[in-house]
C-alpha cells in the first residue's frame, strides 16, 4: 500500500497560517510551531481591541457632546434627556459631529432639548 503524505494539503495549510504572520518578528514569522501560537494570540488580539475600538469613540464622542452642551449651558444628561422627551433620536457620533462642524446647528439642538424639558 502506498504512503499518504497529505504534503499538498499540509503545506497549503502552513502556508495560509505563515502568510497571516506577515511582518512578525524574529522566529514567530518563519517556524510553523512559533507561528501558530503567535497568530492565534494576535487573531485573539484583534477581536478584543475592535471591541474595544468602538468603546473608546463612543467615549470621545460623549466627551465631545458633553463639553458643547456645557458651553450652551446645560449638563450632558439633561441634554440626553431633553432630547429623548423631544424623541428626538440623533446619536452621540452625529451629535459630536455637529457639535465640532456646525456649533449653530448644535445649539438648536440644545434649545430644542430645553424646550421639551420645560414643557
Amino acid at each position: 500500500m502506498a504512503r499518504v503524505t497529505c504534503a499538498v494539503s499540509s503545506r497549503r495549510r502552513r502556508k495560509r497560517l505563515l502568510k497571516l504572520a506577515k511582518g512578525f518578528f524574529g522566529d514567530r514569522k518563519n517556524h510553523v510551531r512559533l507561528t501558530k501560537d503567535a497568530v492565534m494570540k494576535a487573531l485573539s488580539y484583534n477581536y478584543i481591541h475592535r471591541k474595544t475600538k468602538k468603546r473608546d469613540f463612543r467615549k470621545l464622542w460623549i466627551i465631545r457632546v458633553n463639553i458643547a452642551a456645557k458651553i450652551n449651558g446645560m449638563s450632558y444628561s439633561k441634554f440626553i434627556n431633553g432630547l429623548k422627551k423631544a424623541k428626538c433620536l440623533i446619536n452621540r457620533k452625529s451629535l459630536a459631529d455637529l457639535a465640532i462642524t456646525d456649533p449653530k446647528a448644535f445649539t438648536e439642538v440644545v434649545n430644542m432639548a430645553k424646550k421639551a424639558l420645560a414643557a
